[in-house]
């Protein structure tokens, strides 16, 4: 499936490394999975194992590992708010809740026009600039610091009128 849909992307990723230690591609390999999607599938999942004579489990280990991963369909866009114990110290369980409550949703929800996903993580390296989040969408990552919820709700409008 990869192969087939990606051949110059995956030769190219492959290429990068030695034969004897081409499973190093997993992790470029599953962000070109999720690209267009947004999500791993199990079929992609499977096809990255065989192009790395890896197991599938292996590969859904790294999957479920890493929060830059998603093996389900969710919003186009996800913020993820870090909420380990400095960036809650500064705030950022208050912030993830009250974010919440303007969008109509819990932690790990979908709002209704299947724009955001909301989801609570772990250290995103910020720790002074808390509250904080990154959002990752069809642009890639970015992060955002020193957030208050009406900065964040500004943004949201503006992913909004984006994808309208």
């Amino acid at each position: 499936m990869l192969s087939k849909k990606y051949p110059k992307e995956v030769k190219q990723i492959l290429s990068k490394y030695p034969p004897e230690g081409k499973r190093s591609a997993m992790m470029p390999l599953l962000f070109l999975a999720q690209r267009e999607e947004g999500y791993i599938s199990k079929a992609a999942m499977q096809d990255i194992a065989g192009l790395l004579n890896v197991t599938e489990t292996e590969v859904a280990g790294v999957v479920g590992f890493y929060t830059l991963y998603h093996e389900e369909k969710e919003g186009k866009y996800r913020i993820q708010v870090c909420a380990d114990l400095p960036c809650a110290l500064r705030g950022a369980e208050g912030f993830v809740k009250n974010l919440c409550d303007n969008l109509g949703v819990k932690v790990g929800e979908t709002t209704e026009d299947g724009l955001l996903t909301i989801e609570a993580v772990m250290c995103l390296a910020a720790c002074d600039k808390a509250p904080m989040f990154q959002t990752q969408g069809p642009e890639g990552i970015k992060y955002h610091e020193n957030m208050t919820v009406e900065k964040t709700m500004e943004l949201v409008e503006e992913l909004r009128k984006s994808a309208a």
